[in-house]
């Protein structure tokens, strides 16, 4: 599976999520539920994965946690804010290096069309 195929597993799952669950709820829920989501779609995720800096020979643990990360290819950034601004895309830009991924998915759930609140992010990916 592409990454641009897991993407839009993603944002049909984050449309049916919205849809049912509106915004305003904190992002733990709706991570917890993409992940239902991505699992009765069968992909392969992981939730909460840390994600280290590796600076010339240093190995740190610096705390960085990826949402979700699915097929062991896309970076899922679960956000529930009034608006995305430019640090959450700065941020999903950097934990796709830290991860060597090529794609992310940030989604802010706190919006009135979930189409307004889900950007991509890329690193290296022709779109």
């Amino acid at each position: 599976m592409t990454e641009n195929e897991i993407a839009k597993q993603i944002v049909d799952a984050a449309f049916k999520i919205h849809t049912t669950l509106g915004p305003g709820l904190f992002e733990s829920v709706y991570e917890a539920v993409m992940a239902q989501e991505l699992s009765k779609r069968g992909l392969q995720f992981v939730r909460q994965q840390p994600l280290p800096v590796v600076w010339e020979n240093l190995h740190l643990e610096a705390g960085f946690r990826a949402d979700l990360i699915v097929e062991n290819k896309v970076i899922v950034e679960i956000k529930s804010v009034d608006a995305i601004a430019p640090v959450h895309r700065k941020q999903l830009l950097t934990y796709l290096r830290l991860a060597n991924k090529r794609l992310g998915i940030l989604i802010n759930f706190d919006v009135d069309l979930i189409k307004d609140g889900i950007a991509r992010v890329v690193n290296g990916l022709v779109q």
